[in-house]
């Protein structure tokens, strides 16, 4: 679903002529992969929904530049304005929180999870709510599978930051430490 999702993107983004594809000639196509209020539904693809504006800037810009090489993310932020980056990272921050997961979360698991967020300092760059703060992620309420596979970037150097914190962070933790932290933030409100 994801390829047919990433294919869809790359068509509409193609089929647009060069004068078109302003900012907000794609936030369509930028809302159908991560959701029309910030919120997405499609397997690992991250809920942007009150996203932390400068971060988002930045993330944007990386792909853009093709610091961080994420098809069909690259081709969206192509030939876009610092100014454009800047306006959707605005808009972005303005979109409602995702909802965190609401099922009955297993204690044992989030107690677990707390006490490797509290260990590994997550709490202290992404604040105690884990809302994130300028430019560092807002975390709470993110997509679970997201998340994990995030984590997993980091450790294997798939996923490049603009600095090697979060690599430094992950480097000794076990994929069921990452599975346990996921879990943990996807409830966090």
């Amino acid at each position: 679903m994801r390829r047919l999702a990433a294919g869809a993107v790359l068509v509409a983004v193609a089929a647009l002529p060069a004068h078109a594809q302003s900012l907000d000639s794609r936030l369509p196509t930028c809302f159908a992969c991560h959701g029309e209020k910030g919120t997405s539904q499609l397997p690992e693809t991250p809920s942007l929904g009150a996203q932390q504006a400068f971060y988002t800037t930045v993330q944007l810009l990386m792909f853009r530049d093709k610091l961080r090489v994420t098809e069909p993310m690259n081709e969206m932020a192509k030939g876009l304005s610092d100014d454009d980056l800047r306006k959707a990272g605005e808009l972005i921050f303005k979109l409602p929180p995702p909802e965190p997961v609401t099922d009955t979360p297993d204690a044992a698991r989030m107690d677990r999870a707390r006490a490797l967020a509290n260990q590994n300092r997550c709490n202290f760059c992404h604040q105690t709510s884990y809302q994130g703060t300028e430019n560092v992620p807002r975390l709470a309420g993110q997509r679970e599978d997201y998340l994990l596979k995030a984590l997993r970037g980091y450790k294997d150097n798939t996923r490049r930051g603009y600095d090697a914190q979060m690599s430094e962070v992950v480097y000794g933790m076990k994929d069921e430490e990452f599975a346990d932290l996921a879990y943990f933030l996807a409830r966090v409100k």
